[in-house]
């Protein structure tokens, strides 16, 4: 178990790494100097994809325990994807708690480790919106859509990209 001082130290170490070797794609810091566990994201929408050209932002908060749970990610900015919650929750596999799952849908080798940083959750982040996974849904509108009426789902990205463009 990870003492909040390991957690701290941790999340300082990735900080620093991040701000001495910044990763293309997207930015990250603290929302508030005197808080290491609650992160400011920006990222930048996969080139050739339909989130192109965008800035989302998210709130990643970790947990006294981190790297033992996993923390949790929410766009402040608007999303429209299958694997994204009404309320911006992302829902990817890597985010859920170790262990296997309750529900049968993933293997425990798919969930949560450890081993994952900042940067390895949001480049999984940034691959999820490259290829959304329409099986297990947090939005199941965004999925029904993604399959059924493509060009309905690329118009309702594209707001979303147009409006994370103003917000810049």
């Amino acid at each position: 178990m990870a003492s909040p001082s390991q957690a701290s130290l941790l999340l300082q170490k990735q900080l620093k790494d991040l701000c001495k070797n910044p990763v293309d794609g997207f930015s990250a810091g603290l929302v508030d100097e005197s808080n290491l566990f609650e992160w400011s994201v920006t990222i930048i929408g996969p080139p050739d994809t339909l989130y192109d050209g965008g800035f989302f932002n998210a709130i990643m908060t970790f947990p006294p325990n981190y790297p033992n749970s996993p923390p949790t990610v929410r766009f402040t900015s608007e999303v429209w994807h299958p694997n994204v919650y009404p309320d911006g929750k992302v829902c990817i596999s890597i985010l859920h708690p170790p262990g296997d799952d309750p529900n049968g849908y993933e293997l425990a080798s798919e969930r949560w480790t450890p081993v994952h940083t900042v940067e390895s959750i949001v480049l999984s982040i940034i691959s999820m919106l490259s290829s959304p996974n329409d099986e297990s849904p947090a939005n199941v509108e965004a999925a029904k859509e993604w399959r059924d009426r493509r060009e309905e789902f690329k118009k309702k990205v594209g707001r979303c990209v147009r409006k994370s463009q103003e917000v810049m």
